[in-house]
């Protein structure tokens, strides 16, 4: 973590939002990553479109486990409530907070090693739950703070800095998350705020759980020739699906595309994610047919970026478990505690 404050002076002419905030009202500490991290440019990221729009940093809750990805929490809304768990439990962290307090925005920042090897289990069961949260993958394919073992998702054939193979095949988050049945899963690139951005605001404003991959490059242990989590090999191998433009509900933008087929993707709030499509026959709605199309890249060597599946009919995890609708601490001691009486009858209605 970094204790390093940023100088708190801001130029009198930077934008402000509808709040009244610029974004250095939405940055945090310093960053303590290595210069030119990706994981730095997702803070970026995630810092514009938080401003974009227009969330109070205070009904913010960020939450993270261990590793690299650990950190970047820190790096941006210094306001916002956070959590930093164990390795691979925040998603355990994550449900438990979201119960409790449904008035709050949720977001989680994991890495590939925290969700793809020890936190497998709890990612498979709050995409089960369909946890209100956006998820946020930081994919470098490599264990950085312990000095550069391959992860459960580097491809096979990728080498390490030292040269070694790797010969295990990969979890891809992005076919788990479609097997699993999530609501919304997309992919980006670190290096490309442009996607990333919009991607990351619909992800937010969907109701229910939000899985974004972002391939992020290692500068320090996996930015070398044979890594395919590079920032040369993804720029080379990159495919978009579509450009995405996120349009808030009730707000004009203006928008320009080249000339193509598009598709407006409408969010549970309204809001409008306008992809202009670049793969013939590509629908973000038709999981079976996104996992086919993903596969079928990935076995190319191809890096599939921008809004892959998303699907607003699931039954978020409030829905399905009845809870009310207030922060439970707003509720009243003798609701919450109704006495051994009412707890009998509820372990007799079991029986």
């Amino acid at each position: 973590m970094s204790w390093i404050a940023k100088p708190r002076v801001a130029h009198p002419g930077l934008p402000r939002n509808e709040l009244g905030l610029t974004q250095r009202d939405y940055e945090g500490r310093m960053s303590t990553l290595c210069a030119g991290c990706g994981h730095d440019s997702v803070t970026a990221a995630l810092i514009e479109a938080f401003y974009g729009l227009n969330y109070p940093p205070h009904r913010i809750v960020k939450l993270s486990g261990i590793g690299c990805s650990g950190k970047t929490p820190t790096y941006f809304l210094n306001q916002a409530h956070g959590f930093n768990g164990v390795h691979g439990r925040m998603p355990a962290v994550a449900t438990g907070a979201a119960g409790a307090n449904r008035t709050l925005t949720y977001v989680g920042i994991s890495g590939d090693g925290d969700s793809l090897s020890i936190g497998l289990g709890q990612l498979a069961h709050a995409i089960r739950r369909n946890v209100d949260l956006l998820y946020v993958i930081e994919n470098n394919g490599v264990y950085g703070l312990t000095k550069g073992q391959f992860s459960a998702s580097a491809d096979v054939g990728s080498t390490a800095k030292k040269g070694a193979a790797n010969m295990q095949p990969p979890i891809d988050p992005v076919l788990l998350g479609l097997s699993l049945g999530v609501g919304f899963v997309a992919r980006s690139f670190s290096g490309d705020k442009e996607q990333l951005v919009p991607l990351l605001q619909a992800g937010l404003r969907h109701r229910g759980f939000a899985l974004v991959d972002v391939i992020s490059p290692c500068v320090t242990f996996n930015d070398h020739e044979g890594s395919t989590k590079s920032y040369r090999y993804t720029r080379e191998h990159l495919t978009e699906v579509a450009d995405a433009d996120f349009v808030e509900p009730k707000r004009e933008i203006a928008v320009s595309y080249a000339p193509g087929e598009s598709i407006d993707v409408e969010m549970h709030d309204g809001g409008i994610l306008r992809l202009r499509k670049l793969a013939e026959g590509f629908d973000p709605t038709d999981r079976d047919r996104a996992y086919a199309h993903i596969s079928e890249r990935l076995h190319r060597g191809e890096v599939l970026t921008g809004l892959l599946h998303v699907d607003k009919g699931l039954r978020e995890m409030h829905d399905v478990a009845g809870t009310v609708d207030v922060p439970l601490v707003e509720v009243p001691h003798g609701d919450l505690c109704p006495g051994s009486a009412a707890l009998d009858a509820l372990q007799e209605s079991f029986r």
